[in-house]
């Protein structure tokens, strides 16, 4: 009964989608354009950062803007900051900062001066060739030089100390005869006193002067950002155009030194002709913090956003979107849609992920194992609703474990707790998958159910709902993740909102879903 399920087709198909569901070189091939005019912007000569939850596509997006501009023969470097993870200020940036000048020295050496017809290169990277023609190689091994001896400076900084006391001592000395002298220039610590004396004085006075400062790291990076520009601009000569960075994952470095992160790089960038793009998680990231001096990027004035979180409030777009993801993996392993998948399933599917794009394969590649291992029953040869919900309740436990890596010890407790109530409202209060938020709640509340957000633990779907109870307030309606009600934690009766229908309003208009101030915690 499962001949299909289990054929080479099907095997080659649950293959691919396990190797894509990680963001590579590789994948750009695949890339889908979540909504139309997305990678163009990303192209486009402009500071970007672009927002979205785990999954979502963000390096997929960023990785095919770094193809593309690669063919196109544009100066271009791509950096995980998550290589970067728990390293503290500034050896963060001056990490940051080596990988880039590697990324852009190894891009010169290569994409820079590799003809069209090496294809070795070309085709297997990109799958096209470059129109334009290949740069001048004296000038591009002088400037990828430079950028070597940047990289070899920083290092050496890298493994100093920061911020050294450092102390010199000037010792004058003169006789009445004005017939003798000796000076000399004495660190603190030094085992001798260096310089030279001459002649013989009867009487003598000294005189000694005491200077103190400090070596910092940071003072050295702000110094040499100057010519650091004049490096980007003789890249933008040699290349007869503009350069790209893409710092991808900036939620990985410490929260209090993104926007000083960001602060450097976007002036590095200004009037170099380098475009920085900026991928992170919303509400994991802070960008920009208002001082004299401000510190950061200004969405609106220094850069734009990129919002790539398709959350189920736009039910239609993201059932579409993730149909044409899975769609364009049937087509390579010869299938359809519609051999292996019901119409509910793949609306279940929708609704599991929450919009996004890597939980929606992940969850579709197990719903195959699963319905392998069951006989066909009354449920048939294909995957159905119950299977896709027995596959999300597995992949409850990624969840889980991205919320205890992305998370600080201090951060998690509260996060969890938040959820487990949450949970439990839904489960045992409202009897309902969705909850209300009211939209004026305490701002530690409203933090946190964000923060699930973007952990994919609940799911916004209305930005605004009204309550005939509670007039001039204002909701907002959630969905609490199908892996907390399906499966083995499924609960007979809950009552599953279909807030995607046109005739489902009334359905979340009500009090008893609105999750009170008590179990959340607030005052």
């Amino acid at each position: 009964m499962h001949e299909l399920l289990n054929s080479q087709n099907v095997e080659a198909l649950q293959v691919s989608i396990e190797e894509a569901t990680r963001s590579t070189e590789e994948g750009v091939k695949r890339f889908i354009e979540p909504a139309q005019g997305t990678l163009s912007r990303a192209l486009a000569k402009r500071p970007h950062i672009v927002f979205g939850r785990r999954g979502s596509g963000k390096s997929s997006l960023l990785r095919k803007a770094v193809a593309d501009l690669t063919v196109d023969r544009r100066p271009i470097a791509f950096v995980d900051l998550e290589s970067f993870k728990g390293h503290s200020y500034p050896d963060v940036l001056i990490s940051i900062l080596i990988q880039t000048f590697e990324r852009f020295s190894q891009w010169l050496d290569t994409a820079a001066v590799n003809p069209a017809n090496k294809t070795s290169f070309w085709q297997k990277l990109f799958g096209t060739t470059p129109k334009r023609p290949p740069f001048d190689k004296v000038r591009t091994k002088a400037l990828s030089q430079r950028l070597e001896n940047e990289i070899t400076d920083l290092k050496r900084v890298l493994l100093e100390e920061d911020r050294i006391a450092t102390e010199t001592r000037n010792v004058h000395s003169e006789s009445d005869e004005r017939s003798a002298g000796i000076s000399a220039k004495v660190p603190v610590g030094a085992g001798e006193l260096g310089g030279k004396a001459s002649g013989s004085a009867k009487k003598s006075s000294e005189a000694e002067v005491s200077e103190r400062f400090t070596r910092s790291k940071l003072d050295l990076l702000h110094r040499r950002i100057i010519e650091y520009q004049k490096i980007f601009r003789d890249l933008s000569s040699l290349s007869s155009g503009d350069s790209y960075l893409v710092l991808d994952d900036l939620y990985h470095i410490r929260r209090s030194d993104q926007p000083r992160v960001m602060d450097y790089f976007h002036r590095l960038g200004k009037s170099a002709g380098l475009w920085i793009k900026i991928g992170t998680i919303r509400h994991r990231s802070s960008w920009y913090v208002n001082g004299d001096p401000p510190i950061g990027m200004k969405i609106g004035d220094d850069g734009d956003e990129i919002d790539l979180d398709l959350t189920l409030e736009k039910y239609q777009q993201a059932k579409d979107f993730l149909s044409r993801i899975l769609k364009s993996f049937f087509d390579a392993a010869n299938l359809k849609v519609d051999d292996i998948l019901t119409d509910g399933a793949l609306d279940r599917l929708v609704l599991a992920s929450g919009g996004v794009a890597r939980d929606f394969l992940g969850i579709f590649r197990r719903s195959i194992g699963i319905a392998r291992n069951r006989s066909s029953g009354a449920r048939g040869p294909k995957i159905g609703v119950e299977d896709v919900n027995a596959a999300a309740g597995e992949y409850d436990q990624y969840k889980r474990e991205e919320l205890s890596r992305d998370t600080s010890k201090e951060e998690e407790q509260p996060i969890e707790s938040e959820f487990a109530r949450i949970r439990e409202f839904c489960l045992n209060s409202a009897n309902a998958n969705c909850f209300l938020i009211d939209k004026d709640a305490e701002p530690n509340l409203s933090n946190r159910v964000e923060e699930l957000t973007d952990l994919r633990l609940v799911h916004k779907v209305r930005s605004r709902v009204t309550i005939s109870g509670r007039p001039g307030k204002l909701f907002e309606a959630y969905m609490l993740d199908v892996s907390q009600y399906t499966a083995s934690r499924k609960k007979r009766e809950l009552e599953v909102i279909e807030f995607w229908r046109e005739d489902s309003t009334e359905r979340l208009r009500r009090v008893s879903l609105i999750y009170p101030r008590a179990m959340a915690g607030g005052h």
